[in-house]
Parts: C-alpha cells; structure tokens; sequence
C-alpha cells in the first residue's frame, strides 16, 4: 500500500494516457510542460467535483473518475477545442487502496479512451473532492464562445435532456422510474457522453455554445447575457425521453442539469448543414428548439408563454 501522497501519486497516477511529442516533462517534477503547434492556440478549463454535493458520496469511485474527466471534456467541446493534455488535484479523506485502484484503473482507461495524457497535478488529505484542469488547442481564430449569437440565430440541443436530473431523484429516493428507464438514467448521470464529435460543426458554423451542466434555462441565460439579446424556445421542442413527455415532467430537462449536452447558436441558413449532421450523426442528433430574438427570454407552453427573464441554473451557494 502507498503511505504518502508521492507513494500514492507514483502508484496510482503515472504514465496515464497516451503520451505523446508535445509533452516535453510531466508527471514527477515541480510544473508540467508542453509544447504547442505553430498557428494553435490554447483553451483551458477546471472543474471541481465535490463528494456530497455533485456526486453522491457512496458513487462508484470507477463513475467518479469517469466524470471528472468528461465534465471537463464537455467544457472544451462547447468551445470547439480539440482535447490535448489534463491535470489531477485529488484530495482524499484517508488512504483507501480499493478506492484509489478503482479510482485510477478508471481513470487511466477513460484517459486512454479519449487519448489524453496526465502531465501532473497534487494529492492531499481533506474532504473528498476531485479537480481536474484540461487544456486543449483550436487553430487560431477558431473558438466558439457564449458571445456572439445574434437576433435570427437557431438556438439547438445535442442529445436528450433530462435524464441525469431523472438519475439524480431515483437514486436519492425522490423518484421511482419504470425498470427499463432507471438504468438509462443512472448511466446518463454518472457516465455523461461529451459531445467531442461536434467539434468541427461548431467551428464551421455556430455563432455561440455552452455546455449544459447547471439546467438548459440557466445555461442558455449565459448565453444570452454574453450576447446581449434575448430568446424563445419552445417546450414542446426539447428533446426528452417518453417518461417525461407523458409526465409532463420538463422541469428535469430544463433546471435539473448534469446533461452535459451542447447547446449551440447558429444562424439559420445552415439549417442543411443541420439536416445532414443528423443523417451522419444519429447519436449525437442535434434539434432546433428556439430562436435568438432581440431582447427578453421566453418559454412557450402550448398557448401559454413563460417568462425565464430571471432563470437560472443549479447555484452552489443558495
């Protein structure tokens, strides 16, 4: 068993994933250091995953790493950023050596499985809570922000949205889900699918992205912020699973959060290029459910419309 935090590092947390020539020293010294391609530029990320509060503490150490890891992946896909190399803060409340294997041999397989390299980071003693950095690169000129949708702009969702929130409330108790759906759920909120495959779409053609991490109503309200204008979406539109459309249960698609999904901004006259994403793509199927207007932030529900003016998504300090 390791007794220290270098012992555990070197055990647990070397040489994982691919490496590769742009990596000129990793894990094992002070500051990692790397090296990038003439013409690229740099997007870097961080996420901290809390024990108790963005996980449950009895999860699966295997999801955990898993997560960490695509929560920060999602991070680069909404920015159109290729993922090239990530960083481990790790602290744990003791050392556990069955949760430290199933931890790393999760991480080391989810880092081979998107072919990025651990090039350092830190482990200490304290409440459980995982942090990752991940950088990745995007020809200059290339990324995609929150900033530049514009009054016309197709507003779009990848995926379904919903089912990690659904997850969430059967797992804690607050839910029960016909048999056949509890295991999509549970998958959908512990194992998420960021959307890397939309990366060369959004460079080419979207205006504005996020990814959808706190709930579609909040996050897409960043959007709006950041470009100065308003929205309406249809409720009708999102993309959910049958459970909630029989339900009527939308609030989990659109402030329950944990999707992990893109939503992006485009203007219209690519809806063919949205056509034929759809044809190639059917996993990853994007769907039209709004508009980017002027000002103000609506929902429509049948004849009704919502005000979301004052929506947000999950806040930690509530």
């Amino acid at each position: 068993m390791a007794h220290d935090e270098f012992a555990i590092i070197e055990q647990y947390f070397t040489a994982i994933g691919d490496s590769s020539d742009d990596v000129l020293l990793a894990v094992g010294d002070d500051a990692a250091v790397v090296e990038l391609a003439p013409g690229q530029q740099l997007v870097i990320s961080m996420d901290t995953l809390v024990g108790g509060v963005h996980f449950p503490v009895d999860t699966n150490p295997a999801d955990i790493a898993y997560k960490s890891l695509a929560v920060n992946l999602s991070d680069l896909a909404a920015m159109a950023a290729s993922p090239a190399w990530f960083l481990l803060s790790l602290t744990l409340p003791g050392n556990d050596s069955r949760w430290l294997s199933a931890f790393a041999s999760s991480l080391r397989q989810t880092a081979d499985d998107f072919k990025l390299p651990l090039i350092g980071g830190d482990t200490c003693r304290g409440e459980l809570s995982i942090t990752v950095q991940i950088a990745g690169t995007v020809p200059a000129g290339q990324y995609v922000t929150r900033q530049h949708a514009k009054p016309g702009d197709l507003i779009l969702v990848s995926g379904e949205l919903g089912n990690a929130g659904l997850g969430l409330a059967l797992k804690q108790g607050r839910l029960d889900l016909p048999q056949d759906l509890q295991t999509h759920c549970l998958l959908a909120l512990n194992r998420p699918q960021p959307r890397l495959e939309l990366i060369p779409f959004l460079r080419e053609f979207a205006s504005a992205a996020i990814d959808i991490s706190d709930g579609l109503q909040g996050d897409l309200a960043h959007v709006l912020k950041a470009s100065h204008c308003g929205a309406m979406i249809s409720r009708d539109s999102i993309p959910v699973n049958s459970w909630i459309r029989q339900q009527q249960a939308y609030q989990y698609a659109l402030g329950a959060g944990d999707d992990y999904e893109i939503c992006c901004c485009l203007p219209a006259r690519h809806r063919g290029e949205i056509e034929n994403w759809n044809l190639e793509h059917p996993a990853c199927r994007l769907t039209v459910i709004g508009e980017i207007t002027e000002s103000g932030y609506f929902l429509r529900q049948g004849e009704d419309l919502v005000d979301l003016g004052n929506a947000q998504g999950y806040q930690h300090f509530d």
